[in-house]
């Protein structure tokens, strides 16, 4: 099944579950020692859950910055495809583009976008726009 974020009539495409959660995954276990969403709240709290407000649209571009911030500092050796299961390895394995060189370029999109990028946009024409909130969507 494929997941995208829906802002107003608009759905962009991320891909599989799978890589959205392992990039939810790769936050918390690399950036939240505390647990999941003590850091971020925002990000891993409400957008995980399927929804981000408008009035939350600011904080979540702040946590999404530091998040890329961070995750820069971080080889791709160190993705974790599975919260819970983490000797649960990628399906590509270690077979990854030469272009990638930390976690904060290792989520793409089924069409090939920085993850990270696309949430910025999103994020960003909701704090401006006249949509309520953004939302995770199966398709």
């Amino acid at each position: 099944m494929t997941v995208g974020i829906r802002l107003g009539q608009i759905t962009d495409e991320i891909g599989s579950r799978n890589v959205l959660y392992a990039f939810f995954s790769t936050i918390a276990g690399n950036l939240e020692p505390d647990g999941w969403g003590s850091r971020f709240p925002i990000l891993m709290r409400q957008l995980y859950a399927g929804r981000l407000q408008q009035s939350d649209a600011a904080e979540a571009l702040a946590e999404l910055h530091r998040v890329r911030c961070e995750l820069a500092e971080l080889p791709p050796a160190r993705v974790i495809w599975s919260f819970e299961e983490r000797i649960q390895r990628p399906p590509c394995g270690d077979d990854i583009a030469p272009d990638i060189e930390s976690l904060a370029t290792y989520f793409v999109t089924a069409h090939g976008r920085d993850l990270i990028a696309l949430l910025a946009e999103v994020f960003e024409a909701l704090q401006e726009g006249e949509d309520t909130s953004a939302r995770i969507v199966a398709y």
